[in-house]
């Protein structure tokens, strides 16, 4: 008996979810480490059971209605899915897993280096290091000068697994006070010591504002220019989660004028971030380019959960990660 046929868009995925899908099925693998381009996708997709997707790779109508009939499965090596069009897909009732909980850790970990790199000014530091600027400005009371978590009020958007993970790193940082906003109260808010907040006092009462949450119709553009006139002038902003979850020419504007303090990015719109784009410019704007899940263990279990998943669909049995 013929095994299923899968696509899978890179050839940089760990050997170990390879060879997990070599043992299984008929692989296509797009031989290059960057991603696919979407006219070679639609041309090797049709007769695919299965396609093995990263965030870069939009499954929307066009690319559904290239594969055709035979797609039964998406695994996607990510816990966010803005790129697949879940609606379209759950018609045609492809199974879809993704991997959640996997990387939890790793960029809760990041999220914290991130808001620590960005409060204290750790890249413009660096920066003046390199031209010179520390050989003029040297101990200077005003010079390098950042801000502290100690006695703060850290507000957190979104308050599923990442959320949790980062106030519990960020508890021995002698934070005065945790807030958090989601779609409801979680008991699991009441057992870490943060408070239940409305999106407005949230962003009203934060000196830092973390962002980790997913990017859904309700939450695009959520930080926009109404937002940002609500946060402290002193405030800073961190964004983990996906770019699109801040208006960008809302933020540019509110950095440039000291509407907000700074801002920390591991995530922005587009990706890649063009070299020349006008946020790497911003002296307050901390980027870099979208590595909260890059750690080697992590990224490893990413790519074998989306493996297991990927059988465990063809095999018409229950996924270890689903979304429908």
């Amino acid at each position: 008996m013929s095994k299923p046929k899968i696509l899978i868009t890179r050839d940089d995925i760990p050997q170990k979810a390879l060879d997990m899908l070599k043992e299984k099925c008929d692989v296509d693998i797009w031989p290059k480490s960057f991603p696919i381009p979407r006219d070679e996708m639609l041309k090797r997709i049709p007769g695919k059971d299965a396609v093995f997707c990263l965030l870069t790779d939009k499954m929307d109508e066009e690319m559904l209605n290239a594969a055709g009939p035979s797609l039964k499965v998406i695994g996607t090596m990510s816990v966010g899915y803005d790129h697949l069009s879940l609606d379209e897909i759950k018609k045609r009732g492809i199974k879809v897993g993704y991997t959640p909980g996997v990387l939890t850790d790793a960029t809760a970990e990041l999220t914290v280096a991130l808001l620590l790199a960005t409060s204290r000014r750790l890249f413009e530091a660096h920066s003046e290091l390199l031209n010179g600027g520390w050989g003029k400005c040297a101990w200077s009371p005003l010079w390098m000068n950042g801000w502290g978590l100690k006695d703060s009020t850290v507000g957190i958007f979104g308050f599923g697994r990442i959320g949790q993970g980062v106030l519990t790193r960020l508890q021995g940082f002698g934070v005065r006070r945790f807030l958090y906003n989601s779609r409801s109260p979680k008991k699991e808010g009441v057992a870490l010591g943060a408070e239940y907040v409305a999106y407005d006092d949230l962003l009203k009462e934060s000196d830092f504002v973390i962002i980790t949450s997913a990017l859904n119709d309700e939450t695009r553009d959520i930080f926009n220019e109404e937002a940002f006139a609500k946060m402290k002038s002193s405030a800073i902003i961190v964004n983990t989660s996906r770019g699109g979850v801040i208006k960008q020419d809302a933020l540019i504007k509110a950095l440039k004028t000291g509407q907000i303090r700074a801002a920390g990015l591991d995530v922005m719109t587009p990706e890649p971030l063009p070299a020349d784009h006008e946020l790497i410019n911003i002296p307050n704007c901390t980027i870099i380019p979208h590595i909260g899940s890059a750690e080697v263990t992590t990224r490893e279990g990413m790519a074998t959960l989306t493996a297991a998943n990927i059988i465990a669909g063809l095999e018409n049995k229950p996924m270890p990660a689903n979304l429908c």
